[in-house]
């Protein structure tokens, strides 16, 4: 999770941490015969919105007004310019040693020598990789994709592959999605006669590798504008400068086929996957690609489309989030990615519809180990001292043999989500040890796994996730380290997670007309989540439990009923009042094929109950 967003977690909530704020308890949970709290979230409600602002928004609903002043948009030229949606063109040649890059992928070209992109398992990397690979192959490149294998292999550059590809008369390596933190990997790859090209976007550290060239936005002295690109926006800047390049200097007569814009498709899977914030220059990239990918061509995700129950020219970024890219995912968590990529990049029909159902299967296995696992390390929890003293300490810590390397990640978010702790899961087969750590807006984990690095093999990664690697013998010596770091950074903070409401409204307001309206903020994702809205004094017609521990209800204003869906909040079912206050998005669900307005709801209290709210100007 990430800060403005566990959204992709399938939280519609919206946390952050800003400042520290009163804690209540939720239900509790028996932890090895004590008893451990997770934290009932905190409200925090908008500010109001002064006449001036809306009326310098003529035109618009004024839900939509107050959801924009919220956000931060208090000045109306820039709501407008929000809303107009203006798509961003950066220079690509402003990321850092972006003309080094191009100028040896051109020679590369030119002799013929052979080029390695060198890509991550996960969605981004996979989409970062085919565009990479795409436009070189377009531009006469002899090039080949190479993914680590995740059960097999180390994350990342690794010596093995490096000495391998060399072998295989490889002369030019591409990273995408990986590679800043391999500063000894590069150092070998170069002592084997490589010319390695690092191309990342993850958190620059202290010590660079020495690569002919490093492009990363992140990186100190950066002239690029916008910084969060996903590795997959970095992928489509590389390619936009080649192609320009190609086309400036071609001969007369002769011309570059490829589109650069046909990238886009791609482009959004990765951006959304990854979970990078989608604002600035990711949110015009992601609003272009969304339109690519509902008119896609490409045979693979039309087939995905198909077996995933998705309907082109409907898909959104919520889509891509929970139903696209862990279909896509599931490749590289279970078996190899290369399936993946071979399904994006596939212009046979056939061979996409085989690859689409084999994802379709992975997909189905990696929910029911991550069922099965995240029960475990539930169980493992609960047998620790930690949860044994009472306390929920700083930092959740879980190991053992028999974690799948491709699923702690997974396990590690359910732990965050359910206790607002950070969470860390490590798989330990003999004397090695890898694992996974998400993390809360509070806690900038890969900062907090800096500290340990003198226990680590390797690590890397985001202010909410990261992956690692150590020595068994290390384990007990980095669990201490890793609370005591945990403990110093969140020390004074009252952990809760948070709501930031948008508009505080009546259920009238949740309607058609201003569904409409609410449109011209998508695409939603990590940092611009669906808008937030609060009705108090609700009334509950109905309430009762449906599916894996979901809450049904019909609610009413008096005069009107809507249907609302509370996700795996079936203990609330018990403790309902007649009149309640909601925090919910407002959704559209289609029953039949007729499109129905229903509410997501995120929380809710009994209407006379003091909430924990807190105002928007703190």
């Amino acid at each position: 999770m990430s800060p403005r967003g566990a959204w992709a977690e399938g939280l519609q909530t919206r946390q952050q941490a800003r400042s520290p704020r009163p804690q209540r308890t939720r239900p509790q949970c028996e932890i090895g015969g004590a008893t451990v709290s997770s934290p009932e979230k905190l409200w925090r409600l908008p500010p109001d919105v002064p006449p001036s602002y809306c009326a310098a928004l003529p035109g618009l609903e004024p839900l939509l007004c107050q959801i924009l002043y919220a956000r931060g948009l208090t000045d109306p030229q820039a709501a407008q310019a929000f809303l107009s949606g203006a798509p961003d063109h950066p220079n690509p040649f402003d990321l850092p040693q972006m003309g080094i890059l191009v100028e040896r992928l051109r020679r590369a070209i030119r002799d013929q020598e052979e080029v390695a992109v060198y890509g991550d398992y996960d969605v981004d990397g996979v989409t970062a990789l085919a565009i990479l690979v795409e436009t070189l192959r377009a531009l006469g490149a002899r090039v080949r994709p190479y993914i680590p294998h995740r059960m097999t292999e180390e994350y990342g550059l690794n010596r093995q592959a490096l000495l391998a590809l060399r072998r295989e008369g490889v002369r030019v390596v591409v990273t995408v999605d990986c590679g800043i933190r391999s500063v000894d990997e590069v150092a070998y790859g170069r002592s084997l006669g490589l010319d390695i090209l690092v191309t990342d976007h993850h958190t620059v550290p202290e010590q660079l590798p020495q690569a002919l060239a490093t492009v990363n936005p992140k990186l100190a002295g950066s002239r690029y504008p916008f910084a969060d690109l996903a590795g997959v926006g970095v992928a489509y800047r590389i390619a936009q400068a080649l192609l320009r390049v190609a086309r400036r200097t071609a001969r007369r007569g002769a011309s570059v086929a490829l589109e650069e814009e046909s990238f886009l498709d791609l482009v959004a899977l990765g951006t959304v996957a990854d979970l990078v914030p989608l604002t600035g220059e990711n949110r015009a990239l992601v609003r272009e690609g969304l339109v690519r990918l509902n008119a896609t061509k490409r045979p693979g995700l039309l087939a995905l489309c198909e077996v995933a129950g998705l309907t082109p020219g409907r898909i959104e970024s919520e889509d891509i989030a929970f139903v696209l890219a862990p279909r896509l995912n599931a490749a590289g968590r279970l078996d190899t990615a290369l399936r993946a990529l071979e399904l994006l990049t596939t212009d046979d029909a056939a061979r996409a519809r085989e690859l689409a159902q084999e994802l379709q299967g992975i997909n189905a296995e990696r929910q029911r180990l991550t069922q099965e696992l995240g029960e475990r390390a539930r169980q493992s929890w609960q047998a620790s001292p930690e949860a044994a003293s009472g306390a929920t300490p700083p930092l959740l810590f879980v190991a053992g043999p028999g974690y799948h390397k491709g699923i702690v990640g997974l396990v590690a978010s359910r732990l965050t989500e359910e206790f607002y702790r950070p969470a860390v899961v490590i798989e330990v087969e003999g004397e090695h040890c890898r694992g996974s750590a998400r993390s809360i807006p509070e806690l900038h984990i890969t900062e907090a796994l800096a500290e340990c690095r003198d226990l680590l093999v390797r690590f890397g990664g985001h202010a909410m996730a990261a992956g690692f690697a150590l020595e068994a013998r290390n384990l007990d010596a980095f669990h201490e380290r890793l609370l005591q770091v945990a403990g110093r950074r969140l020390q004074g903070l009252e952990l809760a997670p948070r709501i930031d409401v948008d508009a505080v409204c009546s259920l009238a307001d949740a309607s058609w007309p201003n569904m409409r309206a609410l449109e011209a903020l998508r695409p939603f994702g990590q940092g611009h989540p669906p808008p937030m809205l609060v009705s108090r004094g609700v009334q509950v017609r109905n309430a009762h439990v449906v599916g894996q521990g979901h809450l049904k209800l019909t609610v009413s204003d008096g005069r009107a009923v809507w249907d609302a869906i509370a996700f795996r909040r079936a203990e609330a079912a018990t403790q309902l009042t007649p009149r309640v206050d909601l925090a919910y998005n407002l959704a559209v669900r289609y029953w039949q094929g007729e499109p129905r307005l229903q509410l997501v709801v995120a929380d809710l209290r009994p209407a006379d109950g003091q909430a924990a709210v807190r105002s928007g100007s703190d």
